[in-house]
């Protein structure tokens, strides 16, 4: 297992070196015959690694020969990686206009250099190599050629077998019919006719062939019936040995090919049988060949049926047109979505698990085992937001095109199986989807223990790094104690990855931006920053970046570097550089000619002001870190050439009015990064010229994986915007503002939406569709009157409104269009309510049918008031609700289930009309207008914290001291 990594290294190199580019590149530069015979070295090698894996443990020469190939493999995936970066260079720059600086990099004289540097490399090390294999007959090693997740793992897939209960078979019908006409078919012309079933994983086709294996009338036909599941490993004499057994109920034991070969061709012979190979894998004609010859004895009439996944193996083996199994159809799916979620039952009686459990099935795309699946999981679920919550996991799972799945996917979907198998502990996940995790003691020991050459972790007591180490982390404690191991570094020059950890200064710098960006900044913080033993020097820098030239990743982060020095671009093979919290405040443009880099991350870079032109030369770039970059004035033209882009948190407009540079990217570059994630914060806004073109421009509803999405429509950096009526520009941006947020529409898929310094008086209609919604925040948005409809949106379950100085109502309907139908909730699932800073707030709804009088003036008014209390709607999961600086809100939804209240600067009114609500009629009418003896929060079982702060009526909150603390 140790060495898994090593077989993934082989199979890279073996892949790489026989690839068309390399190939036909290292035809022009002569090397194409040495890289030919590398790949067939590596190849030997490979096939032996799983028996040398094994042998290891027992015998020390394999293990110093495995330690030897290894660290040779390492170097030839350096090489190749050299190689393939250079010519991966000259691809950018022929399709750029090249200076004349790079058409002498790239002359014919200098291409003929290093044509001959590579090919001496590649020579050499290809002879090294050949030395190492050669070495393998001393050990009488074994040819073991299987797939890695055989390796790994030598369980592999489960073994089927030919039972079925029909009422398991759903939706099948017409295919069972279809393939049974063929398999009774006796016209067709050859005696043994081969018929395959071809469809993607999970369809069905191993449950529909036992339907059909176990059907009377297919039984009646065929004399004898056999049934052998191959598998991924197409083993000719364990096939043979499997056909026997079903043919004779008995195994064969012990015998050579030349024997099974007889007994089978006898128990085949001038029979007309029917024999069932399960999941075919494998894709070479001349082993089919070899088992096919041995299956023609049979009388005519006979048929071997095949189940594949694959076209190819499906054309290799079917001598009839192959059946392609389809999914089933919306009616099929819902029969048997209906059948997994409720046993015995017959019909769905919830009208909400309803809706919510079609929207589901569908993105099963007629997959049976996908139905199944969820199916069995919803079994267990019965509330309507546990079938939300699977509904929106399917958003993440739901089938594609593996072709199209992007490295992340996969990587997650290991992850997830990782810790689905209990390798990871005390799981914890955020609104925004993201996972933590922890590892079990015993699976970090093991991880320790098999990388233990390749992964060191360096603490301040080390006396030496060994060479081999490929992934180094280190301490950086101080400048001079780096400084003085900076001789024990160099020497490891093979190194992949250099992490700085324990970095003392990292957290004073975090706290120091953090205080920084609320305006106070202790001077002694500033001055502990301004320490240059914190700071990693250039002269430092310049040495490890020129020592470690096969670096893939680099981390400086916090480090109070001031400058990237241009020699960056010697890292040729980096793939991961991190440079946040420091203070650069531009980076050198030649780090646009490292080419694989596919991570940069500039978080809290406070002083970076530009990002390089040329950008778009990064053409690996996934992800690009800038949020807290809070001096960048502009993202450059270009960006948006990186369509392989995942990860951009900021996209900053350009603060000028009069018109923008070519080097100035603007909103359009977001148009075709349709494969952008996470979060993303689009600010300077208001500066966009021709808002409705270029919003649209922007593309941000084909955007369907971002999470987050914050809009910034503020003219200055503290936030501060002074209206005047009169000011004719200011009319105008109204107007642009609106059509610039109609413009942004984001996907559907939103979780996140975040807007501020909006300066429309309308939201746009967009936001009452966004179903899958998590948190709302508004701010800011000083001339919005109200917002738009949110009742029904069915995950909200945060809502922060904030320095809404025009706002008056929340919602422009009233309360019975709030409700909206009698099957709809209000408000389902909103937990948090923030109103803060909203001083013109007088209702929740602009018409409402309550009187907003004192909930009691006399016992007889009280009563008939709190039979009106009651028709108010309430939140139904509301816990946490903090109002401040409202004080003419009146009216607002009921809150009974509430855990945390807090008023500040605000009117008692609405927990008066709560209260009403949660005691019964007797009680109500038993508050005094100006006094009560007990709490008026009685009736509010679940409070469990009450924060008072200037409050109108307090008159009316007597008696909820002797419960709660409040100021």
């Amino acid at each position: 297992m140790a060495d898994a990594i090593l077989y993934g290294v082989a199979q890279s190199i073996i892949e790489r070196s026989g690839s068309s580019t390399i190939q036909q590149i290292g035809s022009i530069w002569g090397v194409k015959a040495e890289l030919e015979k590398m790949n067939h070295t590596v190849s030997t090698i490979h096939a032996v690694l799983h028996d040398a894996e094994e042998q290891q443990v027992e015998n020390h020469q394999v293990k110093d020969w495995l330690s030897k190939l290894r660290d040779a493999v390492f170097d030839a995936d350096d090489l190749l990686s050299e190689f393939s970066t250079h010519v991966l260079r000259q691809r950018v720059m022929d399709s750029d206009k090249m200076t004349n600086k790079v058409r002498i990099f790239f002359s014919s004289s200098n291409q003929l250099v290093f044509g001959l540097k590579m090919a001496h490399k590649i020579k050499a090390m290809r002879k090294r190599l050949d030395d190492i294999a050669n070495d393998r007959n001393n050990f009488q090693l074994k040819l073991v050629d299987r797939p890695l997740e055989t390796w790994v793992v030598t369980r592999g897939r489960d073994q089927t077998h030919s039972f079925v209960r029909e009422e398991e078979v759903i939706g099948r019908e017409d295919d069972k019919k279809a393939i049974i006409d063929l398999l009774l078919d006796f016209d067709m012309e050859e005696n043994v006719s081969f018929i395959s079933i071809v469809g993607m994983g999970g369809l069905g086709k191993t449950t529909l062939v036992k339907y059909i294996y176990n059907d009377e009338e297919v039984t009646a036909y065929f004399e004898l019936k056999m049934w052998v599941c191959v598998s991924d490993v197409f083993d000719v004499k364990a096939i043979v040995e499997k056909i026997i057994a079903s043919a004779t109920n008995e195994r064969p034991k012990n015998l050579e090919m030349d024997q099974l070969q007889n007994e089978l061709r006898k128990n085949l012979n001038q029979k007309k049988y029917l024999l069932v190979m399960d999941d075919v894998w494998n894709e070479d004609k001349e082993i089919w060949c070899v088992l096919r010859t041995l299956l023609l004895d049979g009388s005519k009439g006979s048929k071997v049926l095949i189940t594949t996944r694959t076209k190819l193996v499906a054309d290799i083996t079917s001598t009839v047109s192959p059946y392609v199994l389809e999914g089933l159809s919306e009616n099929q799916s819902w029969s048997l979505f209906k059948q997994m979620i409720l046993g015995k039952k017959q019909e769905i009686v919830n009208p909400d698990l309803v809706a919510i459990g079609r929207d589901i099935f569908k993105k099963c795309c007629g997959v049976p085992l996908a139905i199944r699946t969820i199916g069995r999981v919803l079994y267990f679920k019965k509330t309507k937001a546990e079938w939300l919550y699977i509904n929106e996991l399917t958003n993440v799972i739901q089938l594609r095109d593996e072709e199209n799945l992007q490295l992340e996917d996969v990587a997650n979907e290991y992850f997830m199986d990782l810790h689905w198998r209990s390798f990871f502990q005390e799981a914890i996940e955020d609104q925004g989807g993201n996972m933590y995790f922890k590892m079990h003691d015993l699976f970090h020991d093991l991880a320790q223990s098999i990388s233990r050459i390749e992964c060191t972790l360096v603490d301040s007591n080390a006396k030496s790094v060994n060479e081999k180490v490929r992934h180094l982390s280190f301490p950086f404690c101080h400048s001079s104690f780096f400084k003085e191991n900076l001789t024990m570094l160099v020497k490891a020059n093979k190194i992949h990855s250099f992490i700085l950890t324990s970095n003392p200064y990292l957290t004073s710098f975090v706290e120091a931006s953090y205080k920084q960006s609320v305006g106070d900044t202790p001077s002694s913080v500033l001055v502990h920053l301004a320490s240059t033993e914190g700071r990693m020097e250039e002269s430092t820098l310049k040495t490890l970046i020129l020592t470690f030239k096969y670096l893939r990743v680099f981390d400086l982060h916090g480090l109070q570097m001031v400058k990237m020095p241009k020699i960056v671009v010697k890292m040729m093979q980096l793939r991961y550089l991190d440079l946040s919290y420091n203070y650069i405040e531009f980076l050198p443009r030649s780090i646009t000619r490292l080419v694989n880099l596919q991570t940069l991350k500039l978080i809290h870079c406070q002083k970076l002001r530009e990002l390089p032109k040329d950008i778009q030369k990064l053409v690996r770039l996934k992800h690009l870190h800038i949020n807290g970059c809070e001096n960048l004035t502009h993202v450059p033209c270009g960006l948006g050439q990186l369509t392989c882009l995942q990860t951009l948190s900021l996209f900053v407009v350009r603060k000028d009015l009069v018109g923008s540079s070519k080097h100035y990217g603007e909103l359009d570059e977001l148009n075709k990064l349709n494969e952008l994630r996470g979060k993303i914060e689009i600010k300077n806004l208001a500066w966009v010229i021709d808002a409705t073109s270029k919003s649209k421009a922007a593309n941000l509803k084909e955007k369907q994986h971002l999470n987050e999405l914050e809009l910034d429509f503020q003219l200055y950096p503290n936030g501060a915007l002074v209206w005047n009526p009169d000011n004719n520009v200011g009319i105008e941006a109204d107007h642009d503002d609106e059509s610039l947020l109609n413009g942004l529409q984001p996907h559907q898929s939103l979780k996140f939406l975040g807007v501020e310094g909006y300066r429309g008086v309308r939201f746009s209609s967009w936001l009452s569709s966004l179903t899958n919604l998590v948190k709302l925040s508004v701010e800011s948005c000083k001339k919005c009157r109200h917002l738009p409809p949110l009742c029904q949106l069915p995950s909200l379950e945060e809502l922060h409104v904030r320095n809404m100085d025009g706002l008056e109502y929340i919602s422009d309907q009233d309360i019975i269009a709030s409700m909206g139908s009698s099957g709809t909730t209000f408000f389902p699932s909103l937990y948090v309510l923030i109103l803060e800073y909203c001083p013109n707030l007088k209702k929740w709804w602009r018409r409402d049918i309550v009187d907003n009088g004192d909930v009691a003036t006399t016992s007889t008014s009280s009563s008939h008031q709190y039979q009106q209390q009651i028709s108010l709607p309430y939140f139904p999961r509301l816990l946490f609700l903090h109002i401040l600086d409202c004080d003419k809100l009146s009216c607002m939804p009921l809150f009974p289930n509430l855990f945390q209240l807090i008023l500040r600067n605000a009117s008692w009114k609405p927990s008066q009309q709560t209260m009403a609500m949660t005691m019964n009629p007797a009680e109500a009418s038993l508050l005094p207008s100006s006094s009560s003896s007990s709490s008026p929060l009685s009736g509010l079982h679940c409070l469990y914290r009450l924060t008072l702060e200037n409050i109108q009526d307090t008159v009316s909150a007597r008696g909820v001291a002797a419960k709660f603390d409040f100021s």
